[in-house]
C-alpha cells in the first residue's frame, strides 16, 4: 500500500555528522517530517535551527528535552553511542514512540535491554542501515553455503579515526551471517587480529581485520581464500547518506507496527 502520511521524525545526536545527514535526509524526504532534533545539554548545537548547517531555517530548534521531543513525534532515529542510546530507550516506551537504532558497540546487556524495550513498541535494531551492506549480507550467506569446504574466511574492515569501536558492527554482522550459514558459532571460532608465533590457521577460523585512519565512512571486505583462487566480496560507502537512507526507510518501515525487534531484513522483505 502506498504511504499516504508524513511519519514525524525525531532524530538525536542532531550536532553531529550523521545526525546532520539524517536531517538533510528527512527534509528531502516527501514522507517524513522533521518534528524535534535532539543533542546533549550544553553543546554547540543546542538553540539553534536544525537546518543551519544547510543554510535554511526549519522553524525546529535543536534542544535536549528528550520527552518533550518524543510526546510529539512518532519516531526517534539514534546512530549516538551505547550509553545514550540506551538512556532514550524508557523515554521512547514511555511515549510509545516507535525506534531506529543504528548505534554499534551494545554488549550483550545492552542487546537484551533493546529486546526489552521491543516488547513495548516496535524497533529497528542492525548493525548497518545501508541497503547495499544488506544485500551484501544475503550474499554472503549464499557464498559461505557454496564456498563451506576449502576456504579460509576473513574480514576487513575499515572506518575513520573517530570511529570508538572494533570491530565494526556490521563487520560482525558479516561474520555471525557466514557463521550461521555453515552452522558454526562465532564466539567459538572468531579472531580478532594476530601476531607473533600464531601457528597454523584452523580450517573452521573466521578472521577479523580492522583499519582505523583518516575519513574512511566505512569499507567492508570478506575474502573467501581457496587453493588456487580467491573470492571477495565488497562494500564500500563513500557518504554517510546511504545510511540516513536506510534509516529513515526504516522509520516508515514501523509505522502502524505492533511491538517487536526488526532489523533492516525486515525492512527489505528479505524475510
Amino acid at each position: 500500500m502506498a504511504q499516504t502520511t508524513k511519519v514525524r521524525f525525531a532524530i538525536a545526536g542532531s550536532g553531529g555528522r550523521m545526525g546532520r545527514m539524517l536531517i538533510e535526509t528527512v527534509l528531502a524526504d516527501p514522507y517524513a517530517q522533521l518534528i524535534a532534533a535532539l543533542d546533549v545539554e550544553g553543546t554547540p548545537a543546542v538553540g539553534r535551527d536544525a537546518g543551519e548547517f544547510l543554510g535554511i531555517d526549519t522553524g525546529v530548534k535543536i534542544a535536549s528535552d528528550m520527552d518533550a521531543a518524543l510526546a510529539v513525534s512518532n519516531c526517534l532515529i539514534d546512530f549516538t553511542r551505547p550509553e545514550g542510546t540506551l538512556r532514550h530507550l524508557d523515554a521512547c516506551v514511555k511515549h510509545k514512540c516507535a525506534l531506529v537504532i543504528g548505534t554499534t558497540g551494545f554488549d550483550a546487556a545492552g542487546k537484551a535491554a533493546i529486546a526489552q524495550a521491543a516488547q513495548s513498541i516496535p524497533v529497528v535494531f542492525a548493525p548497518n542501515m545501508a541497503v547495499g551492506v544488506n544485500a551484501v549480507f544475503k550474499l554472503l550467506e549464499v557464498a559461505a553455503r557454496i564456498l563451506d569446504e576449502g576456504y579460509d574466511i576473513e574480514v576487513i574492515e575499515a572506518h575513520h579515526r573517530h570511529k570508538v569501536d572494533a570491530p565494526s558492527g556490521t563487520a560482525l554482522r558479516m561474520g555471525e551471517v557466514i557463521a550461521q550459514a555453515l552452522g558454526r558459532d562465532l564466539s567459538e571460532c572468531a579472531v580478532y587480529g594476530r601476531e607473533g608465533h600464531t601457528g597454523e590457521r584452523p580450517a573452521t577460523q573466521i578472521g577479523f581485520s580492522t583499519i582505523r585512519g583518516g575519513d574512511i565512512v566505512g569499507d567492508h571486505t570478506v575474502l573467501f581464500a581457496g587453493t588456487g583462487e580467491r573470492i571477495e566480496i565488497t562494500h564500500k560507502s563513500a557518504s554517510r547518506v546511504s545510511y540516513a537512507t536506510g534509516a529513515v526507510r526504516a522509520g516508515k518501515f514501523i509505522q502502524g507496527k505492533g511491538a517487536g525487534l526488526f532489523d533492516m531484513q525486515d525492512v527489505l522483505g528479505f524475510r
